[in-house]
């Protein structure tokens, strides 16, 4: 899309669905979803022109039709893991998402409430105050060769998206899973390696985002482990952290081998967890080597308490030539919604830095399902639209 001397917007993928979808979903009633999912595409898609997105997608519907959610959904388009029982005499691969921030905050993650949405009431599917969350008794393993087999849902997907995009003024994108968020948590039984496990991980994905990028839309790779590494291993040093990001950035490139990267964005954030995230890794820490994933834009998330901060790293880390920042400026975090002036002095603060030429604006994580009401998110993408408009004028008559 041409930019016309203004900030471009986008957002990070998840969106409300209709209730009549959702209970579609519910009922399991497979052959009812699928025809329902092109019309729900097509509302979401006028839905999101009609807050000004300029780049929108497809509400990330088809990862609850999959009744799999945001990454389970992949599960079923990639073979060669079996779910097995978890072993106790064998260490876990990795501790889980908030294993840092846990030792210092034993008495929230014993409540149960770190699993409540985002903002505003807790959510349902959420756990309630008091609960405890189990611990898992089974676990992925890959025990076979991986496959891509995921050719007619994808195909599928991007015909619903191609279809509501058609003669609007937008751009279309489709959010997809990245390689180290399908395959770093799971146990590798079948290849000599894990470098030979996670390339294969990279190449069966390179299927399905061949199929975006071919059809014309916009890929974004969505790979909070890139961030959230840090929490999963409590025992690394920050060395060590960027020494498996060298090999994380190997692994996502060669993912994304032979694609166009200006049809490519990747998304990274440090969790959508209601919690505290006092010991999410600094962005300072791992921006240069974020940047040297070969897209041409880096979504990442700077709207919450934790990490508004960080757009003074790009003081420091220079953006290369070419490439385009898409700062979350409208946060999943708080049911609160931005206001506009404040979505422009971030936009503001982060043109300062990298250029109003090489950014857009967007949202830390998908909102769709971490704010209390679909108002609310509406509100939020509109608030969005309308504090890039006002940064844009701005900056392009200064």
């Amino acid at each position: 899309m041409r930019r016309e001397n203004r900030i471009l917007t986008s957002h990070g993928g998840n969106l409300p669905r209709p209730r009549d979808l959702d209970e579609l979903i519910a009922q399991g009633d497979r052959e009812a979803v699928d025809a329902r999912l092109p019309g729900a595409v097509a509302e979401v898609v006028a839905r999101q022109i009609e807050c000004g997105i300029d780049t929108v997608n497809d509400g990330e519907y088809v990862k609850a039709a999959n009744m799999a959610g945001y990454s389970g959904y992949i599960h079923a388009r990639v073979t060669g893991w079996e779910t097995l029982p978890i072993d106790p005499s064998v260490p876990p691969k990795r501790e889980y998402v908030a294993a840092r921030d846990k030792a210092d905050f034993p008495g929230t993650y014993a409540s149960g409430l770190w699993l409540s949405g985002s903002g505003g009431p807790v959510r349902p599917g959420f756990a309630t105050p008091g609960a405890v969350p189990k611990m898992p008794t089974s676990a992925r393993v890959c025990t076979s060769p991986i496959t891509y087999v995921g050719q007619d849902a994808i195909a599928a997907d991007i015909a619903a998206m191609k279809t509501a995009v058609e003669g609007k003024e937008v751009d279309g994108f489709i959010a997809a899973l990245g390689p180290l968020s399908l395959g770093a948590g799971a146990r590798n039984e079948h290849y000599a390696s894990e470098g030979e496990y996670m390339f294969a991980v990279a190449e069966a994905l390179r299927e399905e985002y061949r199929a975006v990028t071919d059809a014309g839309l916009v890929l974004q790779i969505d790979e909070p482990e890139f961030a959230t590494t840090w929490q999963f291993h409590p025992s690394w040093t920050v060395e060590e952290l960027r020494r498996y990001l060298e090999f994380a950035v190997e692994v996502i490139n060669h993912s994304i081998d032979g694609l166009p990267a200006e049809q490519i964005r990747m998304h990274t954030c440090w969790g959508s967890g209601h919690r505290p995230h006092t010991h999410d890794i600094g962005l300072e820490h791992i921006a240069d080597l974020l940047i040297k994933v070969n897209t041409q834009a880096y979504a990442i998330e700077s709207g919450n308490v934790r990490h508004a901060h960080e757009w003074r790293v790009w003081e420091d880390v220079k953006l290369p030539e070419g490439k385009i920042l898409v700062p979350g400026v409208v946060s999943h975090a708080t049911d609160l919604v931005e206001h506009p002036e404040l979505v422009a002095e971030r936009l503001t603060n982060f043109a300062s830095v990298v250029g109003k030429e090489n950014l857009q604006a967007g949202t830390d994580c998908g909102i769709g399902s971490r704010v209390g009401h679909e108002e609310i998110v509406w509100a939020k993408l509109a608030a969005l639209s309308e504090g890039a408009a006002i940064a844009g004028r701005r900056l392009w008559a200064a």
